[in-house]
């Protein structure tokens, strides 16, 4: 018979999870998580959505809002001749040195979205301070414009659990991208089109800023070869799947299956 130590500290979680799996089981009317909170339980990540799973050729376009507006009047002029409503997410810092941008933005039609106060790495905040993060900018946009945003961009892309549930309790579903212009970078048009075009699929969400130097050009040019490939341009609300739905390991949000 082979006999098998374990060490001091991993006897320890063993026995804390097989306590807690059979308090599970034995309480389950008092215990009504998520499967998301079930996972943070057990250690694994929450994934947020970075693109939709969707059999529908449309797409977003989306512009991240943080450092200068000279761009902004140009894309919105684009974005207009082309008929094509967009997210901007907004840092409340930002909002607060252009509220009449801000106004102009929403009186087009596109959605507002939360990308934070004062673009800090979240990851390093208190749960209280997060909070603080997303409340600001949310009371700003609605004050100036009456739109609730319920989306929220993470500075730099970077998120945690923590991140994403406190988010989640302040309203806010958690958004991301599949394709990057790679615009802060001051790429060419041609070159950001070649990223873009190399990468884009149904249900994809397009990160933009709306200070990139070239960006103006490069969204002028991708609009038409958008639309003569036959993609849609929708906010990213109106991307996102309603109902009972999932996000798998890469971000992609999907419709679960009925069981019937």
């Amino acid at each position: 018979m082979r006999i098998f130590y374990l060490s001091r500290w991993k006897a320890i979680g063993v026995g804390l999870l097989a306590a807690f799996l059979f308090w599970y089981f034995s309480h389950p009317v008092v215990l009504r998580q998520t499967a998301q909170q079930v996972w943070v339980l057990l250690g694994q990540r929450i994934i947020p959505i970075y693109s939709v799973g969707t059999e529908e050729k449309k797409l977003a376009i989306s512009f991240d809002a943080t450092w200068g507006a000279d761009q902004t009047l140009e894309l919105l002029k684009i974005l207009r001749e082309n008929k094509v409503r967009t997210t901007f997410f907004l840092c409340g810092l930002w909002v607060e040195k252009y509220p009449e941008m801000v106004k102009r933005i929403a009186a087009e039609g596109h959605e507002l979205a939360n990308h934070s106060h004062t673009h800090p790495h979240m990851n390093n905040l208190s749960e209280r301070e997060i909070a603080h993060e997303l409340n600001q900018p949310h009371q700003l946009i609605k004050e100036l414009t009456g739109q609730n945003p319920t989306l929220f961009r993470p500075p730099f892309g970077e998120y945690s659990n923590k991140v994403i549930e406190t988010a989640q309790a302040c309203g806010y579903t958690t958004i991301m991208w599949d394709v990057d212009s790679l615009d802060w970078k001051d790429l060419t048009a041609a070159t950001m089109l070649d990223r873009i075009l190399g990468r884009i699929q149904n249900g994809s969400i397009i990160l933009f800023h709306n200070a990139g130097t070239n960006t103006p050009q490069a969204v002028a040019r991708l609009l038409p070869i958008l639309k003569g490939r036959g993609f849609s341009v929708v906010p990213i609300s109106q991307l996102l799947l309603v109902g009972d739905t999932y996000t798998d390991h890469t971000g992609r949000q999907f419709l679960k299956k009925s069981a019937n």
